[in-house]
């Protein structure tokens, strides 16, 4: 059975601008009764809370702060969808003399920090029969780059979470997609030098809500996205999708 989004209560993390902005957006326009905006500072929420009323609550939520992702989860109770999104980049190769440093910062948010998500809201998802957890991972997750090669890194181990989670949260009922952008046009991408050939946030909603609709684990929303994505079918059906003994 699809996942419909009409009438139900969405989470997303990294609310306040680019991709998470756009879920958010995304989420109100396909008819959601309530987005919860989860942000490390509620003031930039504001434009989201003036342009969509009382649909929208802003909650503060920080991916390196257990209490705060706990506590987001207890306000947050009638979630229906979890859509993590927030995350951290650093351009280090792994010969740099900060490589280390970077990795260790990127591992904290971009991988415990799913993991601190995951046993917060699994209860929460669970109580309301299920419903989505989504992580926005990324095309470095399959393919390393050697000037993002700790965020490649991280991306891969939060990849790997995110595919235990895919068969852990099963039993529950909870539907888990993997989300695989390329470059797409936020602050992230442009800090990053990726402007030029960034894409629109607007395809990495629209896949997220396609995939959780239609009960994808993976999703690949944009030109570079689909092409990994293409050439990545065969194993993640054959492997990744499938049990061990099918495998």
């Amino acid at each position: 059975m699809s996942i419909d989004l009409q009438g139900k209560t969405v989470f997303v993390t990294g609310a306040n601008r680019g991709i998470g902005k756009a879920i958010v957006e995304n989420a109100v326009q396909r008819g959601a009764a309530k987005v919860y905006a989860a942000v490390r500072n509620l003031d930039s929420a504001k434009e989201l809370v003036d342009r969509y009323g009382e649909v929208i609550v802003a909650i503060y939520f920080d991916l390196v702060d257990s209490k705060s992702i706990h506590d987001a989860a207890m306000t947050a109770s009638d979630a229906d969808i979890v859509i993590n999104n927030a995350g951290v980049l650093k351009t280090s190769n792994p010969l740099a003399s900060d490589a280390i440093e970077s990795l260790k910062f990127e591992i904290e948010a971009n991988v415990s920090g799913l993991i601190r998500v995951a046993q917060a809201f699994a209860p929460v998802l669970k109580a309301n029969g299920g419903g989505a957890l989504v992580q926005l991972n990324s095309v470095a997750s399959l393919k390393a780059f050697a000037d993002f090669s700790t965020y490649s890194a991280s991306k891969a181990a939060s990849y790997s979470i995110t595919q235990s989670l895919r068969d852990s949260l099963a039993e529950q009922g909870t539907h888990v997609v993997s989300v695989h952008p390329g470059p797409i046009a936020t602050d992230m991408a442009n800090s990053a030098g990726l402007g030029e050939i960034a894409e629109s946030p607007k395809l990495v909603a629209d896949a997220i809500f396609e995939a959780i609709e239609n009960k994808e684990f993976h999703a690949f929303p944009d030109s570079m996205a689909k092409q990994v994505g293409a050439a990545y079918d065969s194993f993640a059906k054959s492997v990744v999708e499938a049990s061990m003994a099918e495998a």
